[in-house]
């Protein structure tokens, strides 16, 4: 479960705004996290921004230029969350193209690879199976059917309360995103450790810790 937190300032000075590439399961999962926290983090001091974008580099330069706007503080602190897709839909080129921008403008990337549902998947099943897409991760991995076993739910991309539906398992998921990454990691080619190059790979984990950080 989300780890304890300092008490917050009375009137937040900066902001931590998070850009989606998902338009349901990642703010509904997300807003579902925010709720849970103590009242004074909700919604004052992390914003799930509105956004069109889609694509790794999109996200990424939407980011940049809310950073780089007026309504921007210095101390706000940026993140962009999307996943690795298909080797056929985005370049391993596209991919670094968006980390090379991120990084030299100071954004943050939580990515899942092959898909956020990697996410949902390990909350219900210890798994470090890799997956092509996300059709390759609903027809062949277990997550439908321990949404059902598990939680008496069908899963649909749209579910509102699917953080609701997962928080129980939530504590467990964090241990095993934690070693799944560093695993990852550790038995990555060299020249190919990147997140968009391990699969499976879950950063979202790592916007969840900023999250209990932030104050």
């Amino acid at each position: 479960m989300p780890r304890p937190r300092k008490p917050s300032r009375l009137k937040p000075l900066k902001t931590l705004r998070i850009f989606c590439e998902g338009e349901r399961t990642e703010p509904n999962y997300l807003n579902g996290y925010i709720a849970s926290l103590d009242n004074s983090l909700r919604k004052s001091v992390v914003e799930i921004e509105k956004t069109r974008k889609n694509t790794a580099v999109q996200l990424v330069e939407e980011a940049i230029s809310w950073k780089k706007s007026s309504v921007s503080l210095p101390d706000d602190e940026f993140w962009v969350v999307y996943d690795r897709e298909a080797v056929g839909k985005y370049s391993d080129a596209l991919h670094a193209k968006a980390r090379a921008k991120a990084d030299k403008n100071g954004i943050k990337i939580a990515l899942c690879n092959v898909c956020f549902e990697y996410w949902l998947l390990i909350h219900l099943v210890d798994t470090s199976a890799p997956f092509s897409s996300y059709d390759d991760l609903i027809h062949t991995s277990a997550l439908c059917e321990q949404m059902k076993a598990q939680c008496n739910c069908e899963y649909d991309k749209s579910i509102s309360s699917i953080f609701k539906i997962l928080s129980p398992y939530l504590t467990v998921a964090r241990e095993r995103a934690k070693r799944l990454n560093a695993r990852g990691r550790e038995s990555a080619e060299v020249g190919r450790d990147q997140e968009h190059h391990i699969n499976p790979y879950v950063g979202i984990v790592d916007l969840l810790n900023a999250i209990d950080d932030f104050d």
